[in-house]
């Protein structure tokens, strides 16, 4: 709900040209700094103040992704629902946002293009790999039929990848983040979420071993096919936890235990696979409860869906969940 302070402060803060440009264009996506500039036709400098004026106000968000600041409509503070009301009351026919969303669009084909020319040159690699277990429908509907029983407000994906996660839970989800190191990786999840349906959803970077989020944040988590690259799975399952409200639920998606030497020769896995009792140790020892898990087996390669809860966690598992590697 809106105070009469919130809505005073948006008003002021939007009653300008250039800054309701900003909230249109921010509207359609995660802009950066240099991208709107391009649009607008104005000054880095200038442009910076008044993307600075409307984080104020809490009508954008801002995250940093390295030398990168991505700008979008702000989606959880106090000014979001009025910052998409003054979007709503923009007219659409105005000949200079007519001329920013053909910018705008341009924008976006060069996304799309430089998206494109990375996956090309990695689809070979991601196509080896698949083809040593089942398909990937047959995985994705296990993994929303885990969740099908939790009301997901808020869902976080680490090692995002190519934003499928978040492609596929969109319609059943407040809100979804997506996390990842890789830039590029980055870059083409952006183009797939890049339609109005998955505006709800947004990616940036993050490593899963300090997940830029306070404790509590999601009802859901997953980690889909990136366990067998960590260096310690246990500090990464330790943070996963750690941002999981109570009642909520994480699903880890990797692989059985397995003897595929390419894998880690030519795919960089570090682990081939793990034991259901081992990742079920892992959960007790972050403070979650182990459902059942769920097996795929495929040729030669055996998908596993392991899941667990989090209830009123106890002050021993977030201490073993900081010792870890975690923050409480």
């Amino acid at each position: 709900m809106n105070s009469i302070d919130t809505v005073l402060g948006g008003l002021r803060a939007a009653a300008e040209s250039t800054r309701l440009r900003l909230l249109s264009l921010c509207a359609d996506g995660e802009l950066t700094v240099t991208e709107l500039t391009g649009i607008l036709g104005q000054s880095q400098p200038r442009v910076s103040r008044h993307l600075k004026r409307l984080c104020e106000a809490g009508l954008l968000e801002r995250h940093q992704e390295g030398s990168w600041v991505f700008y979008r409509l702000a989606q959880r503070s106090d000014g979001a629902a009025f910052a998409r009301t003054l979007v709503e009351m923009v007219p659409a026919d105005d000949a200079v946002l007519a001329l920013d969303r053909r910018r705008l669009d341009g924008v976006k084909q060069g996304r799309a293009a430089r998206a494109a020319l990375f996956f090309d040159e990695n689809a070979a690699r991601w196509s080896e790999v698949r083809k040593l277990y089942v398909p990937e429908p047959q995985v994705e509907a296990k993994f929303i039929e885990i969740l099908a029983d939790l009301e997901v407000d808020d869902l976080l994906d680490i090692g995002t990848g190519t934003g499928r996660i978040l492609e596929l839970m969109a319609p059943r989800i407040g809100r979804g983040i997506g996390i990842d190191l890789s830039h590029a990786m980055l870059g083409v999840a952006r183009v797939n979420l890049e339609q109005p349906q998955l505006r709800n959803c947004s990616v940036r970077q993050g490593d899963m071993y300090n997940l830029p989020f306070a404790g509590a944040s999601f009802d859901a988590v997953a980690i889909h096919m990136v366990l067998h690259y960590a260096d310690n799975p246990t500090t990464a399952l330790a943070e996963a936890a750690r941002v999981i409200r109570p009642g909520g639920r994480l699903v880890v998606i990797d692989f059985a235990p397995h003897r595929v030497e390419l894998l880690r020769d030519k795919h960089a896995h570090r682990r081939l696979g793990f034991a259901d009792s081992e990742v079920g140790s892992w959960f007790e020892e972050v403070g979650l409860e182990t459902r059942p898990p769920v097996h795929l087996a495929g040729d030669p390669l055996t998908v596993v869906l392991w899941a667990a809860n989090r209830s009123n966690v106890t002050q021993l598992a977030l201490g073993r969940a900081a010792a870890a590697g975690g923050r409480p």
